[in-house]
């Protein structure tokens, strides 16, 4: 198993930035904005908090946890929720606790399909709408295949798209009928102003949610992840796997993710100027790759014409220009078909003083740093 092609590009990144080459960063999914001092502080707050605690995480989470759910739609308890070290570990215990045949949208992030092929797992790639295999191919794959769990993405990455209403209700219409679990990645939710409904309201008994801060708040490198269950036998695996493989999450983050799911009024502002953000460079990066703006997150998926393959694409940008881009084919798709994933999120400073000041900004694209890599993109293409 080679190492995560989205982890590959930031090493590309930072070897590129040692060596004084130049570089537009536009591989690597990281939300790219500082720590909000709130966090920082209750970081710093619970240091001293060495012991292990619950498996599943401490109260004060799981509720804070269950308290943003319920504030969604989703009504729910402090005893459906399990947090871990960041939402990929939650991923795969739940995976190898449910085991069989996985359905996947094509493409879809990485790790779906490696952390299925790691646990001996077939996957099943379909058509994607907005991170949602197509119901009606789900369907007819189902009736021929018996599959266990299909797994979506809400926004998505790659495409940042985000199916609409209609297709989740078709969705768990097929899940209904074919008996599956849905497991549905929800950690861009905040980072979109489209119309969002979750599988978990329509078909709660069989929706599991996955999310964290790594994206909302950019704080991928603390990995905290929570998961809501409906079914308490899952849940009940899923916490035995977690107590042999990680133990709990770390204390002093789960204090500080608490806060973050409380949402107090200061962190609400935050996450708000980072969708603002977010969308508003994706949106002039979409304009000149010649591609719709994005639903959600920061991430754009555009066809690139006059290539035999997409890694040829990523190749010719990275080498004639610095731009480092993922082909679409490490997300499942035909390497022919040309397409290749752009993350926008690392264009908005170098410094802590740069990514602040565009955050507050009305047109951080006009910002001199975000404008010049730009104009390196539209000199490129």
């Amino acid at each position: 198993m080679a190492v995560s092609a989205t982890l590959a590009a930031n090493d590309v990144i930072a070897r590129r930035r040692a060596e004084g080459l130049p570089v537009v960063p536009l591989g690597f999914g990281e939300a790219g904005l500082p720590v909000h001092p709130l966090l920082t502080a209750a970081l710093g707050e619970a240091a001293g908090s060495a012991g292990y605690g619950p498996v599943a995480g401490i109260p004060e989470l799981r509720e804070a946890a269950a308290g943003y759910w319920s504030r969604r739609g989703l009504p729910t308890s402090t005893a459906q929720v399990v947090a871990g070290p960041g939402s990929k570990p939650l991923l795969w215990a739940i995976l190898g606790a449910r085991r069989g045949v996985i359905a996947l949208p094509r493409p879809s992030w990485v790790s779906y399909a490696a952390q299925a092929t790691m646990q001996g797992l077939d996957v099943v790639r379909i058509r994607s709408i907005g991170g949602v295999p197509d119901p009606a191919e789900l369907d007819a794959v189902a009736a021929a295949l018996r599959l266990s769990t299909v797994i979506v993405t809400l926004p998505d990455n790659p495409t940042g798209r985000l199916a609409p209403p209609p297709v989740i209700r078709e969705l768990c219409e097929v899940a209904e009928r074919r008996d599956l679990l849905i497991i549905s990645d929800e950690i861009y939710r905040d980072l979109t102003d489209a119309q969002f409904l979750s599988p978990a309201e329509i078909a709660p008994h069989r929706t599991v949610v996955t999310s964290g801060l790594s994206k909302s708040l950019a704080l991928g490198g603390w990995r905290l992840g929570v998961a809501r269950f409906a079914d308490e036998d899952l849940r009940d695996a899923v916490v035995d796997v977690a107590s042999e493989v990680w133990s709990a999450p770390a204390r002093p983050v789960q204090h500080a993710a608490a806060l973050a799911f409380a949402e107090p009024p200061a962190l609400v502002e935050r996450v708000a100027q980072s969708r603002k953000l977010h969308l508003a460079v994706a949106s002039a990066v979409a304009e000149l790759f010649g591609t719709p703006a994005p639903d959600g997150a920061f991430y754009l998926y555009p066809h690139v014409p006059g290539f035999r393959t997409d890694r040829e694409i990523a190749e010719h940008l990275l080498s004639r220009n610095g731009i480092v881009v993922l082909p679409g084919s490490e997300f499942g798709d035909d390497p022919a078909a040309g397409m290749i994933r752009v993350a926008t999120s690392q264009l908005y400073g170098e410094t802590d003083e740069q990514k602040e000041q565009a955050l507050r900004s009305d047109n951080p694209t006009a910002l001199p740093w975000i404008a010049q890599h730009l104009d390196r993109i539209a000199a490129a293409l």
